[in-house]
């Protein structure tokens, strides 16, 4: 059952990221955000970055809290919000933006999908008019790029 309630709240965090990221980051929250879809300076840490810091508090207090309470489903659903903001920084920071050098030159579909459809959301500068909110399911038509590709 505790397994359970991980894998769903990892699955339901991309929902929860996708609306956050496009109302909140790209909302009364763009201050913190313009300087990720700002490139003319690459700065080792970004106002954006702040972002993680208000993510993790949050499962934080409830991996805690869960602990208190003989682990309950708190503790699980923090374990479940954790493992996502890991995936979050792999995939994001690590390697769509190349922050450490590595999985440069992949030829995986899925993984060559996620990162047109992040250049796909950074192509617009403003907090207006953006797309592709989400992070792990990435929109069809990105796949077909590359499938079609081998074909």
């Amino acid at each position: 059952m505790n397994f359970l309630i991980i894998a769903a709240t990892f699955l339901l965090m991309e929902g929860f990221t996708w609306c956050v990221h496009k109302y909140v980051m790209h909302g009364f929250l763009w201050s913190l955000h313009r300087d990720h879809h700002d490139h003319s300076t690459d700065p080792p840490l970004e106002k954006n970055d702040y972002f993680f810091v208000i993510f993790a508090i949050p499962a934080i207090a409830l991996m805690y809290y869960g602990s208190t309470q003989n682990f309950n489903y708190y503790f699980y659903i923090g374990i479940g919000i954790t493992l996502y903001g890991m995936s979050y920084f792999f995939v994001h920071d690590i390697f769509i933006h190349q922050r450490f050098k590595i999985l440069k030159n992949t030829q995986n579909p899925y993984l060559l999908a996620i990162r047109r459809a992040h250049k796909q959301h950074h192509k617009h500068l403003g907090k207006e008019h953006g797309e592709c909110f989400g992070f792990l399911w990435v929109p069809v038509k990105y796949f077909k790029m590359y499938f079609n590709k081998k074909k």
